[in-house]
């Protein structure tokens, strides 16, 4: 029976892997130095939850089959040493995932901004017509208990993420998987702390395409200038499949597909890049055996996944949604859906800026312009989280200046935020909040209930 350690089992994907394994009959151990929900819960109910948190070296022992190190672990840290020192295979966890997959058809989803709703989407429509598959995701799903699966399944879907491997292997994630498919939704600038220089960042997405073998699929949005470029290259016996936003109408805060025969097909999701992830999943999941009629049988009950657009309470003159947006392309096709599905509201849309990216001087001009579709944009950041990262101080002056956007609400304190936000009218006007993170620990539920009242 094989035992594997887990080094930062805290991490989402590292928990979600975890526990994955421990079901299918492994013995899980792990450390984490911090454990936040909902992962605390979910390993304590496995049995699975660290006695104490911190390092310790006595945990790795020569009968482990291998050590899992999570990106969150330093490069000094005491377990990752033991473990060298006894010669124990150590993986990334895509490093891990790959190795698990080798005999599998393998599916990669990349790109800056959509692939974990594409990965959602195809997870979902797989489910619906009782297909044997494995995954790996970034979000919860409904219907899925864990975001990740390993089984003898003859395909793996993977959300391809460009971030670091792990303290020791400096390469991105998605650079392990060596898809058969590959579909890449977008670029933009993201992870600047290990991408300071955008041309090298583009560079990795490059490398990724040109990984795929010969027979490969690459499944590209041509409407994005830079991958566009990408799928460009001639690459010897490559299948090129570009894709756009399915044809679609909008009619009484609804959205509906508009189909070959022109019937129409109305669907849970909406604006234009979630149509332009619907129609690269339908893509995907025809290289993998299902007919168009199989996706549109299934897709109108794919309700999206967790913090992507998630409705957090609504009445007849209001609508409020969460998302987890927060690099500027995010924002911006975030922003522009909501205010294009409800165009006859007003719409207040607030973002925390709470990543490393974000937070940097450097970067904040990215998001000159993107909060521009709301009626009242608002962004919130806490000092606090800057002296966290260790990051230069900011001011709301900045903050305008960058977002070259007069009309603009800047807040350092979710109190503040939260006044403002009860102080507006709601008689026909739509809430949006986008983060990473949690506005300071604000209670989304009961904000949402006081609007609604």
């Amino acid at each position: 029976m094989q035992k594997i350690h887990f080094i930062a089992i805290g991490g989402a994907a590292m928990h979600n892997l975890a526990i994955d394994l421990h079901n299918r009959g492994f013995v899980i151990t792990g450390s984490d130095d911090e454990i936040y929900e909902p992962s605390r819960t979910l390993l304590a109910d496995k049995g699975l939850l660290p006695a104490e948190m911190g390092w310790f070296p006595e945990k790795i022992t020569a009968d482990l089959s291998c050590v899992i190190l999570g990106m969150h672990a330093r490069v000094d840290n005491p377990e990752l040493a033991k473990a060298q020192e006894l010669g124990i295979k150590i993986y990334s966890y895509p490093e891990f995932i790959y190795s698990q997959s080798l005999h599998k058809q393998r599916v990669v989803i990349a790109g800056s901004h959509g692939k974990t709703t594409i990965t959602s989407m195809i997870l979902h429509v797989l489910k619906y017509h009782k297909r044997k598959f494995d995954y790996m995701v970034g979000a919860r799903i409904e219907g899925f208990d864990t975001m990740a699966k390993l089984s003898d399944a003859p395909v793996i879907v993977i959300e391809g993420d460009e971030y670091l491997s792990s303290p020791i292997d400096r390469q991105p994630k998605f650079l392990h998987y060596h898809p058969h498919v590959m579909l890449m939704s977008g670029i933009a600038w993201d992870h600047i702390n290990v991408y300071p220089d955008f041309n090298d960042y583009v560079h990795q997405f490059e490398l990724l395409a040109d990984e795929l073998p010969k027979a490969g699929s690459f499944i590209y949005d041509e409407t994005d200038a830079l991958v566009a470029k990408i799928g460009s290259v001639e690459r010897e016996a490559v299948r090129k499949l570009p894709y756009q936003a399915h044809p679609s109408k909008v009619r009484d805060g609804k959205t509906f597909l508009i189909l070959s025969n022109k019937k129409e097909l109305e669907i849970e999701v909406f604006g234009e890049h979630n149509l332009k992830n619907l129609n690269g999943a339908k893509f995907v999941l025809s290289q993998i055996g299902i007919e168009d009629e199989e996706f549109y049988a299934a897709i109108p009950s794919f309700k999206g996944a967790a913090k992507r657009l998630e409705l957090v309470g609504q009445n007849a003159e209001t609508v409020i949604y969460k998302d987890f947006a927060h690099a500027p392309s995010k924002v911006e096709a975030t922003t522009k859906a909501v205010k294009a599905q409800f165009p006859n509201r007003q719409l207040i849309a607030c973002l925390e800026l709470h990543t490393f990216s974000s937070l940097n001087k450097d970067f904040l001009g990215e998001y000159a312009n993107k909060l521009n579709a709301a009626d009242v944009p608002v962004v919130y950041f806490s000092p606090k989280t800057l002296e966290h990262k260790k990051l230069p101080a900011i001011t709301p002056e900045d903050i305008k200046v960058h977002f070259n956007n007069p009309n603009l609400q800047v807040f350092t304190d979710n109190e503040s935020l939260k006044a403002f936000l009860l102080s507006q009218s709601w008689r026909n006007a739509n809430l949006l909040m986008m983060s990473s993170g949690t506005f300071g620990g604000l209670d989304f539920n009961e904000l949402a209930k006081t609007i609604l009242m």
